[in-house]
């Protein structure tokens, strides 16, 4: 039988020039709902070129903003009748753990050493609350796999409590994501409520309150109730929730933590210290008793969408909580799945993407979104999220908000803030107004964000064409230099910076730049792609910046401006070439 995630999956033709770490971008994609798979997969690919030595991981994914390090391990079968997956696969994530955390970084192939120090610094920074260790693959899930990796698990709680025992990391799991689990996830976009059953919620009143499309019930359950429910479905639960339980350590700061405590050390006063859960249910039905008051609930169907660590942090307690314990809770019914998702998105506080709202009816984001309905096969939604669907079913011409946003910073000589604090260009005023402005039109956005496509297409063409041998030594040092962390968002300031001598005259105000309204994205990727070509051999003059991940503004700046001193000395042997670029280029008055 095909497994249900498989139709969307195979469907997907923009991740097939990812050939075997398709799987696992999708899997990523679908689990945490990512906007542009594609500048991702650019950053966070390990690359097998590396020399053939990719330290047994395939992805390293970094999001400071949500707190979650991934590391992917992928294996794609051929013949999907093996009833499961090789194990030692799984095992092989052991391998990538203590390089990644262990491993001194000089000692690591150069390419890698880049995402280890990104990782390593992420770590030290305290910005990390979660580490996932996936293998994922095509096939049925296996007890022998799983074994394997809770050995994973052990390496790496012993390396964070050894390295980075200052971290304040609360999770640490290896997780399986074979057929079931991609079946999950995926299900979980189209119909949040996994867990079906019907079950019997002892509580002492409450009350109904209703909209136009939706049927509520306000209570207060058993903290005992919720102990039995996430044991029972650990990881349905939480269907409708990016995030699932994070985990606790026993720290002062760690607000899971402080929830078990006061479980078990204060449960009278768990419901006044505690904010409570928003659960989707099917269906939910009052029981009375003779005197008609209200003593239980009977719903079926339940995905907490909110309350997730306050449950998990239950849950996960070593023996029940207290019986006197209470937790306020709302029961939600919705059979409108727009209603739905804007409960499941507006009770999830923690959705990374959630900062682009507060500005989707900026003024300017408003203008730019008109102004794109002339610009020929292009979508943005300027600062608005596409929804759940597009997670998987996204349209292939949409410019995503926050590409666009690491795009306008890199272009205007901003890359470490592209790079590193995305989420800062849609949240922080004076950082915001840099890149969002008056001058910021549509032919502008496409402009920048056409050069980043092109960069990433490069880099995309140097990995297939390493796998066939067909590189030169000069190739291969630009490919070392792609496998590094944020390459693609430096050489993007790199080159703007030599925006002056591609036209040979001044540009005063380089918000004015563009191809015009007329030239669609894909078109305009097109064009660059001479520029990018020519000045690609100069990456060696970057490299210092990415050496340990793209973090320092002063060593940005000044390789940067020895990559322009290099294509400045070339100009006149291209200036053909710059010639036909510059004739492309509009400079609005």
């Amino acid at each position: 039988m095909t497994p249900s995630y498989q139709p969307a999956f195979d469907s997907r033709t923009d991740l097939k020039k990812y050939n075997e770490d398709a799987l696992a971008l999708f899997a990523l994609e679908i689990r945490f709902q990512i906007e542009d798979i594609d500048t991702v997969a650019t950053s966070s690919l390990t690359g097998k070129a590396t020399k053939g030595d990719d330290k047994k991981c395939d992805l390293i994914y970094v999001d400071k903003d949500s707190g979650y390090i991934i590391v992917i391990q992928a294996y794609m079968a051929q013949n999907l009748n093996k009833v499961a997956a090789p194990a030692n696969k799984a095992s092989d994530l052991n391998t990538a753990a203590a390089w990644l955390l262990n491993s001194p970084i000089d000692s690591l192939p150069e390419g890698l050493q880049s995402a280890a120090g990104e990782v390593r610094a992420a770590l030290d920074a305290n910005n990390i609350r979660a580490i996932q260790f996936w293998y994922v693959h095509n096939l049925p899930e296996s007890p022998n796999v799983k074994a394997e990796l809770q050995m994973v698990e052990q390496t790496v709680n012993n390396a964070i409590k050894t390295q980075f025992s200052k971290s304040e990391v609360e999770n640490v799991s290896a997780i399986e994501v074979g057929q079931e689990t991609l079946n999950e996830w995926y299900r979980a976009l189209e119909a949040p409520i996994l867990v079906a059953d019907t079950l019997t919620i002892p509580i002492a009143g409450g009350y109904s309150i209703s909209g136009n499309d939706w049927d509520a019930f306000i209570t207060a359950v058993p903290t005992t109730w919720l102990y039995e429910i996430f044991n029972k479905y650990p990881e349905q639960l939480f269907s409708a929730n990016v995030r699932g339980y994070l985990g606790s350590r026993v720290s002062g700061s760690n607000i899971n933590n402080g929830i078990k405590e006061t479980a078990k050390d204060d449960p009278n006063h768990f419901w006044v210290f505690n904010n409570g859960i928003t659960a989707l249910v099917s269906e939910f039905k009052e029981q009375q008793n003779e005197n008609g008051n209200i003593v239980s609930l009977e719903i079926t169907g339940i995905s907490i969408v909110n309350g997730a660590q306050t449950t998990g942090a239950l849950g996960s307690l070593e023996n029940p909580p207290d019986s006197i314990g209470k937790v306020q809770a709302r029961f939600v019914k919705c059979n409108n799945i727009r209603t739905i998702r804007n409960i499941i998105e507006y009770n999830n506080k923690q959705n990374v993407v959630e900062v682009s709202d507060f500005r989707s009816n900026d003024p300017i984001q408003r203008r730019l979104r008109q102004e794109f309905d002339s610009i020929p096969d292009a979508v943005y939604l300027g600062g608005r999220r596409g929804g759940y669907d597009d997670a998987i079913r996204r349209p292939s011409n949409l410019l995503p908000s926050d590409t666009v946003a690491q795009a306008l910073a890199a272009f205007h000589q901003d890359p470490v803030t592209a790079y590193n604090n995305k989420s800062d260009i849609w949240r922080v005023d004076t950082i915001y107004s840099k890149y969002f402005t008056e001058q910021t039109s549509a032919e502008h956005i496409v402009f920048v964000y056409s050069l980043l496509r092109s960069i990433e297409a490069k880099k995309r063409s140097l990995v297939d064409r390493s796998k066939t041998g067909s590189l030169s030594e000069a190739e291969n040092q630009q490919l070392d230099f792609f496998q590094r962390r944020g390459p693609h968002i430096l050489l993007t300031s790199a080159i703007a910076k030599c925006i002056e001598t591609f036209l040979r005259k001044p540009v005063p105000n380089t918000f004015r730049v563009s191809f015009g309204k007329q030239v669609s994205p894909e078109m305009a990727e097109k064009y660059w792609e001479p520029i990018v070509e020519v000045t690609i051999p100069f990456c060696k003059q970057l490299l210092p910046a990415v050496k340990k991940s793209l973090n320092n503004n002063e060593e940005a700046a000044q390789a940067i401006s020895n990559f322009k001193d290099f294509v400045e000395s070339v100009k006149d042997y291209h200036a053909q070439g710059f010639q036909e670029f510059a004739s492309r280029v509009h400079i609005r008055s």
